[in-house]
């Protein structure tokens, strides 16, 4: 049973390494090759370019959770983290809910602050996660967007000041706004979703 289980290990991850090069590769293309993405998307028109984006997006994201979930069934543990770590793991990912928030509620100062909060947000995501889990399916799910979200930022930092961009100074009003729907769908997703989709209940 143990050579069954080291021999179909190794075909699990095929299916989450491949899903993350698909899923990774095209949210990098404008990190590598922003000429060719402009250019492409001109020849093919907005909708066709986006239509493809979306379906390989799609694509890579089903492999990568179908593939996860395979190599969860037989899990190669590399290290056994403290238990200090899951409550480091979850301050990080409170921090990770509130610049989620961030990126879409206008006006706030973390994002007049930071600029790209939504690419940070998976860099604390994926950071808190590789603190609370030592398995090998953790480490190369969340390695990769942790190294994506690093080189994602900054790229676009570069852009911003390639480009000159400007980003509108916040207020008090939609940063408070930004907090509270930050703690709250963090709350919501620790308490109630979190085991419900991913079946780990981060609180017990």
């Amino acid at each position: 049973m143990a050579n069954l289980m080291n021999l179909t290990y190794p075909t699990n991850l095929v299916y989450l390494v491949l899903g993350l090069l698909v899923f990774l590769g095209v949210h990098s293309v404008r990190i590598v090759a922003e000429p060719w993405r402009l250019r492409t998307r001109e020849r093919l028109g907005d909708p066709a370019w986006k239509g493809l984006y979306s379906l390989l997006s799609l694509l890579g994201l089903g492999l990568i959770i179908w593939g996860f979930g395979l190599a969860r069934q037989t899990p190669v543990q590399l290290w056994s983290p403290p238990v200090g770590m899951r409550h480091l793991a979850s301050l990080l990912t409170l921090v990770s809910f509130v610049l989620l928030a961030a990126a879409y509620v206008p006006r706030n100062r973390i994002k007049a602050r930071l600029h790209h909060p939504m690419v940070l947000a998976v860099k604390t995501w994926a950071l808190a996660h590789l603190l609370a889990n030592g398995n090998v399916a953790h480490v190369l799910l969340f390695g990769a967007f942790l190294v994506w979200a690093v080189l994602n930022f900054k790229a676009a930092r570069q852009r911003d000041r390639r480009d000159g961009t400007v980003y509108i100074r916040g207020n008090t009003g939609a940063t408070l706004i930004t907090l509270v729907l930050g703690v709250a769908a963090w709350l919501a997703f620790a308490m109630w979703l979190h085991g419900y989709l991913i079946g780990v209940r981060p609180f017990g």
